[in-house]
C-alpha cells in the first residue's frame, strides 16, 4: 500500500535539510533571471523546511544565485504551479514528482526497498537499499537516467518508513484488516488498488486530510512516517487501543525536479550530489522521529507474516508495474541493488522484476 507522504514539516528535520540541500544545491545557477522554487511545506513559510530553505538561499547569493522560494502547505498545487511554468523547480514527494521521472519515483513502490530476514525485519539493510539506489542514480554515469525532455532530478532524500498506523490492536495483520477503512491518496491510482488487493476499503484521502481523517475515526488505518506523528497527532487517532505496525510498507523518498532550461549546464550533476552527501544526516534524523513514538504502539509481525508480506508486497509490485503504475526500469534496478545487499532473499534467484 503505497503511501504517500504526509510529510509534516514541523518536527520535520528531514525535510529541513532536504530544503537545506536543495538551497546549495542553487549555488552554482548564477542566472539574471531570479529562479522561483515551489517548496512544499506542510507548515508554509513557518515550517523549519522553507525557512532553511530561505536562510541557505541568502547566504548562497554570494555565489551568484538569485533563488526566490515560494511555499506551499497543498503539495498538489505546488506540482501543479511547476507544472504549468510558475516555478522552475519544485521540491515535493515522490508520489508527486512521479510525473516527472517515474523511474526515481520507483524506490516508492510498495515493498521495494523492505529486507527481512529469517522472519525479522532488516531496518539497517531496507535502509541500505535505499542509500545505494540514491547514490546510483547521483553517480555520473546515471545522469542521462536523471533526465526527461526539459524536466530533470536534482536530488533525493529518504523520509522514512511508511507504517500502518491503526486505531484497534486487533487490526494486527493483514487478515484482520479485511473490511476496514483505509485513507488512500486519490493521486497514486496504485495505492487504492493495492489496498483493495488485501480486502480492506479504500477512502480517499489527500495530504490536507488524512491525519484528520484518522484523529476523528473516518479511517482506521492510515499509512505515514514516523515525521508525522507528532506534527499531526496522530495518537489521537490511536487513542487507548491503537497501534503502529512496525514493518515499512515502504521508504518514502522527497524529490526535487528543475527545469533544464533554467539552470546552467551540470547543475544537476552537482545538486543530486550535494542531496546525497547529506544522506547519513537525514537517516539520523528519521531514527529520532521514530524514538518519538512511545513503545507501548510499536507492533512487530510475527515471523510468518513478515515472509508472507514480503511475497505480498512483491506480487503487488509487479501487478501495479504490469497495469503502468510503477517503472520497470526503476525496479530492475533497485531488485539488482536488493539482491546485492541481501542475496538470500527470496526472490533473487527468481527472474520476477527483470524486465
Amino acid at each position: 500500500m503505497h503511501t504517500p507522504v504526509f510529510h509534516p514539516n514541523r518536527a520535520l528535520g528531514a525535510c529541513s535539510l532536504v530544503a537545506l540541500a536543495a538551497a546549495l544545491s542553487f549555488a552554482p545557477a548564477a542566472q539574471a533571471a531570479k529562479q522561483k522554487v515551489c517548496v512544499f511545506d506542510i507548515l508554509g513559510t513557518a515550517g523549519d523546511g522553507y525557512n532553511s530553505a530561505k536562510d541557505y538561499a541568502l547566504e548562497m547569493q554570494k555565489f551568484g544565485a538569485d533563488i526566490e522560494l515560494k511555499a506551499y502547505i497543498d503539495e498538489r498545487v505546488a506540482v501543479e504551479d511547476f507544472r504549468t511554468g510558475q516555478c522552475d523547480a519544485v521540491m515535493a514527494t515522490a508520489l508527486r514528482t512521479r510525473q516527472f521521472n517515474a523511474m526515481t519515483a520507483a524506490l516508492d513502490s510498495v515493498g521495494a526497498s523492505t529486507i527481512v530476514r529469517n522472519g525479522k525485519l532488516d531496518m539497517a539493510s531496507s535502509i541500505e537499499v535505499v542509500r545505494k539506489t540514491v547514490q546510483t542514480f547521483a553517480s555520473p554515469k546515471a545522469a542521462s537516467l536523471m533526465v526527461n525532455g526539459n524536466f530533470e532530478v536534482g536530488g533525493i532524500a529518504p523520509l522514512g518508513a511508511a507504517y500502518a498506523f491503526v486505531n484497534d490492536r486487533a487490526i494486527s495483520n493483514l487478515e484482520a484488516s479485511s473490511g476496514k477503512r483505509v485513507a488512500a491518496f486519490d493521486h497514486d491510482k496504485a495505492q487504492a488498488q493495492l489496498i483493495s488487493r488485501v480486502g480492506a476499503r479504500p477512502v480517499a484521502a489527500d495530504v490536507m486530510n488524512f491525519g484528520t481523517m484518522f484523529n476523528n475515526g473516518n479511517v482506521d488505518v492510515v499509512m505515514a512516517p514516523s515525521i508525522a506523528f507528532k506534527p499531526l497527532e496522530l495518537h489521537k487517532g490511536m487513542g487507548t487501543k491503537g497501534a503502529v505496525h512496525r514493518f515499512p510498507l515502504t521508504i518514502l523518498t522527497y524529490q526535487m525536479i528543475f527545469k533544464r532550461d533554467k539552470f546552467p549546464e551540470g547543475y544537476g550533476q552537482k545538486s543530486r550530489e550535494i542531496w546525497f552527501s547529506r544522506f547519513d544526516t537525514v537517516i539520523e534524523l528519521i531514527k529520532r522521529a521514530d524514538a518519538t513514538i512511545p513503545a507501548k504502539f510499536w507492533m512487530d509481525p510475527s515471523p510468518e507474516d513478515a515472509e508472507r508480506y514480503i511475497n505480498l508486497m512483491r506480487d503487488g509490485r509487479i501487478e501495479m508495474a504490469e497495469k503502468g503504475f510503477y517503472d520497470k526500469k526503476g525496479l530492475k534496478i533497485i531488485k539488482r541493488i536488493r539482491c546485492d545487499v541481501a542475496p538470500a532473499s527470496s526472490d533473487c534467484g527468481q527472474p520476477t522484476e527483470n524486465w
